[in-house]
């Protein structure tokens, strides 16, 4: 069913593909950002999410010049989606992306709950497993990486994403809403394809990743799976795609390149080490953009 979502965060990397997926899927949305969204028909509202109260405004206003013809004031929004970020460590100094990634989700929380909106969907981040901004060469505790994992990050960024998701459950058991917080992967673009021959030739590169990846359109399905998905109260997902970016199965390969860490199940074939199976299995998730489908040779 079409929804009204206002979606923070949509000219970032992962935005500018998302969006435009759930608009193709019939939602209409609000871009709320600091810099416009180039797409026919999602109108950018450019806004501070830090600032508590722009965030209340962003949530409770007209979509676009449209709205004004109804005589009715704004319409109910029905979810939001918060991908709104410093990114990345090593753009802010890491007390900044500290605060903007934590007073932003709250703020954005706060605001929809306290406005009625019953569905939430948040970037939490494969940071959060530890390793991918760690010290040193740090090992992953287990293998698969799942849901139930006892993240542990050393970084800014990561610890952002888990004090976020605790975010979001204090609010998702205070107000009974669902609110979703997908644990997203290294974004691949369309065009990024390129850059995968180079992680088969160098594994270990890849290992901070855990050799896995999602691909900014299958992003898109999983977030408008999460707005289709009602009734789970707060709920962690892996976003990640199927499988393992190396062209060894699984187990032999982990057995190679991660002696040292333990596998506590079966990987059947080419899974990704980052699994995304809760997401397959209470989603309905199916991939559309296998990496080797746009890489020669795989």
């Amino acid at each position: 069913m079409a929804k009204r979502i206002v979606f923070t965060g949509g000219s970032g990397k992962a935005g500018r593909h998302v969006v435009p997926y759930l608009v193709g899927r019939g939602h209409e949305v609000l871009n709320v950002d600091l810099t416009p969204l180039d797409h026919p028909g999602v109108n950018t509202l450019i806004a501070d999410v830090c600032d508590s109260g722009q965030v209340f405004n962003a949530l409770s206003m007209h979509f676009g010049f449209g709205g004004f013809e109804t005589g009715k004031g704004p319409a109910k929004v029905d979810a939001v989606v918060h991908f709104a970020a410093i990114p990345r460590v090593l753009i802010k100094p890491d007390n900044e992306t500290f605060r903007v990634n934590t007073i932003s989700t709250y703020n954005v929380i706060e605001a929809a709950v306290k406005l009625g909106i019953r569905k939430i969907v948040i970037a939490s981040s494969e940071t959060t497993y530890g390793v991918c901004f760690a010290e040193g060469d740090k090992d992953f505790h287990s293998f698969p990486l799942e849901e139930d994992y006892d993240i542990d990050p050393m970084d800014s960024y990561g610890l952002s994403k888990v004090l976020n998701e605790k975010t979001a459950r204090a609010f998702a058991m205070r107000s009974g809403a669902d609110i979703y917080a997908l644990r997203i992967g290294n974004v691949i673009e369309p065009h990024e394809y390129g850059m995968f021959p180079r992680f088969l030739a160098d594994p270990p590169s890849r290992k901070r990743n855990a050799w896995s990846y999602i691909d900014a359109r299958d992003l898109g399905q999983i977030v408008h799976l999460c707005l289709e998905k009602d009734g789970l109260g707060f709920q962690v997902f892996n976003a990640v795609n199927d499988t393992i970016t190396a062209e060894t199965p699984t187990m032999e390969f982990l057995k190679k390149y991660a002696p040292r860490t333990p596998v506590t199940r079966e990987i059947p074939g080419f899974e990704a080490p980052l699994s995304n199976r809760k997401a397959r299995e209470v989603l309905g998730f199916r991939e559309e953009h296998d990496w080797r489908k746009y890489v020669k040779g795989a």
